[in-house]
């Protein structure tokens, strides 16, 4: 006697549960442990020394080549010393990281926030956070507020310029893609195209031999060129922001990175309990009032 439809049905029901239960007990659990991915809990997420990096188990950090200073000393990034390679640090044992756990690579200045995947966890290189860069990569909260600066050598005529007017009529020179070059054709919209170079150690050159009658660098390394690199040459001015929030340099991550949260957080914990203030000081102490140019 085979059993009635509907006990038929039942059974297959109980059955159906049962096997969903199994298979429930047995399938693989979050572990409160786990790093990187894609989770929405920060404490997994963000898991000290165990984010999905680059190489497991290492943070990878990007720079250009040659590293100038203040923000590097000596060319080597990986000495701790500058204010750019002391914050790397510092982020890293944020993150969880100590120095033997750092491996560092070199990045063009121009490479670092183009479209396309990353090599890095993230680059630190006076890279400008802004709208048109996040079209394409991810940035860190701002560890630097930073005003841009204009260098020309002593007695000449770029040197007495005390205004924007009077930078207008000169050759001036940045590197490309620059915060410093937007600033030339944004800013002081001069009659003459202004010259770009693939590096800033080529601008210097270039207004050491006269082709430029002065070069656009952020402040601090205005303060550097003029007393190491070109010391006949002096800061003419610093220009005022140009909007209502200071520019600022960032940590540039992969365009949708997993770590850009926990950078982010690592940045703002230390800008919190006063370390960035501190490096600031330490390093970028020479970088201070330049005769503001309107």
């Amino acid at each position: 006697m085979h059993p009635a439809p509907s006990a038929l049905r039942r059974a297959a029901a109980a059955a159906t549960i049962a096997l969903l239960a199994t298979a429930v007990g047995c399938a693989p659990q979050p572990d409160d442990k786990a790093s990187g991915g894609s989770s929405s809990s920060a404490g997994t997420t963000c898991a000290k020394g165990k984010l999905a990096t680059q190489t497991s188990g290492k943070l990878t950090i990007a720079t250009d080549e040659p590293a100038y200073e203040p923000w590097f000393k000596d060319d080597k990034p990986a000495n701790g010393e500058g204010f750019e390679s002391a914050v790397a640090y510092a982020v890293a044992k944020q993150l969880g990281y100590d120095k033997s756990q750092v491996v560092w690579q070199s990045v063009p200045f121009n490479k670092a926030f183009a479209p396309g995947v990353k090599t890095f966890d993230f680059d630190i290189n006076q890279v400008s956070i802004s709208a048109e860069r996040k079209k394409a990569v991810d940035f860190s909260s701002g560890y630097y507020d930073v005003r841009q600066a204009v260098v020309a050598l002593k007695g000449s005529k770029a040197a007495k310029a005390t205004s924007i007017a009077d930078l207008k009529s000169l050759k001036l020179g940045a590197q490309v893609g620059t915060t410093s070059l937007n600033y030339i054709s944004d800013v002081v919209k001069p009659s003459q195209e202004a010259a770009a170079f693939s590096k800033n150690d080529q601008a210097i050159s270039a207004l050491k031999n006269g082709q430029v009658d002065a070069i656009v660098v952020d402040l601090p390394t205005a303060f550097y060129v003029t007393a190491a690199q070109v010391t006949n040459a002096k800061i003419v001015g610093q220009f005022e922001n140009q909007s209502g929030t200071p520019e600022q340099f960032g940590l540039v991550l992969d365009k949708g990175s997993g770590l850009t949260s926990c950078v982010t957080s690592a940045v703002d914990a230390l800008r919190r309990d006063g370390t960035l203030a501190k490096l600031e000081k330490q390093w970028l102490s020479d970088a201070v009032d330049a005769p503001v140019l309107k």
